[in-house]
């Protein structure tokens, strides 16, 4: 699934071309994703984009008003496990499980891919406001954005695991399982360690962590896993550079163990057995069983 750098990643190319364009169209394929396909159809045209930006995962399109309806429409879209947003010519040749097609003023088209279809599309009648956007219920902090001290606060006094604390969408917005793990082993953290357990120190080391492995992935355009590309098409670099993720049963860069895969908080976790110590509780099932 694309996550904060692969959806921060799609929005900055977009930015580069598509604010201040009108869309003059809409078509659309198969729409068991999209929530009501005719508004879309009979609300979007003639509509100017105003800016494109990342929320979360989501990719949010503020759209100005029209003459005779001052409603501000902001466009959703989420791009769920396989998910493309693309720009091109519209002679250009059309993938399969392309689901929708947005013409523009320019002669561009942006057109929407989805190969499991567990994306969504949305418009959002009021607009988009830049803080909780109502409809998706309530989303944590930005991991870019957010201070040391609110980092802090959402994971202090939890007794959670920290993997499912960075997973949860409510404490950080646009964290995955890939920037999960990484962020972990760079800390020195195993994925069941509690939130309320973690030192300051720890605490610090994670935030530190966290930031500086988003930032890279960014960097070098996501983590082209799966069916992940940019809005040009191209794929991600980062995935060449993932310390742990993925790397089950080979040596861990920091100390050369074996990197291991277990099921923590209902996902796939890779860490280093020997630099991210498990708590002791967790050591002594595990030499028992």
């Amino acid at each position: 699934m694309p996550e904060l750098p692969e959806v921060e990643t799609i929005v900055r190319g977009l930015q580069a071309v598509l604010p201040g364009k009108r869309i003059m169209g809409v078509r659309l394929g198969i729409t068991d994703f999209i929530e009501d396909p005719s508004a879309l159809e009979e609300q979007l045209p003639g509509r100017r984009i105003s800016s494109v930006r990342r929320y979360g995962k989501f990719l949010v399109f503020d759209l100005d008003s029209l003459s005779g309806d001052s409603r501000r429409l902001a466009l959703l879209i989420h791009l769920g496990m396989t998910g493309q947003l693309l720009t091109c010519k519209p002679e250009a040749p059309i993938a399969a499980h392309t689901h929708a097609y947005f013409a523009l003023d320019d002669g561009s088209e942006m057109r929407y891919r989805d190969i499991r279809r567990f994306g969504s599309i949305r418009i959002l009648a009021e607009g988009a406001p830049s803080g909780v956007l109502s409809p998706l219920g309530p989303l944590g902090l930005d991991p870019l954005e957010a201070t040391e001290e609110e980092f802090r606060a959402g994971i202090n006094g939890r007794h959670a695991r920290i993997k499912a604390l960075l997973l949860d969408q409510r404490v950080l917005r646009g964290m995955g399982n890939i920037y999960t793990d990484e962020s972990l082993w760079h800390a020195k953290i195993h994925p069941t360690r509690l939130g309320a357990k973690l030192s300051a120190r720890e605490l610090h080391g994670l935030y530190v962590a966290m930031r500086r492995v988003l930032s890279q992935a960014i960097r070098f355009r996501g983590s082209s896993i799966s069916d992940y590309v940019d809005s040009k098409g191209t794929p991600g670099k980062f995935q060449q550079r993932h310390c742990v993720y993925g790397r089950k049963g080979k040596k861990c860069p920091r100390c050369a163990a074996m990197i291991r895969r277990e099921t923590v908080a209902g996902r796939s976790s890779y860490f280093c057995p020997k630099c991210q110590r498990a708590p002791k509780k967790t050591r002594k099932a595990r030499r028992k069983h």
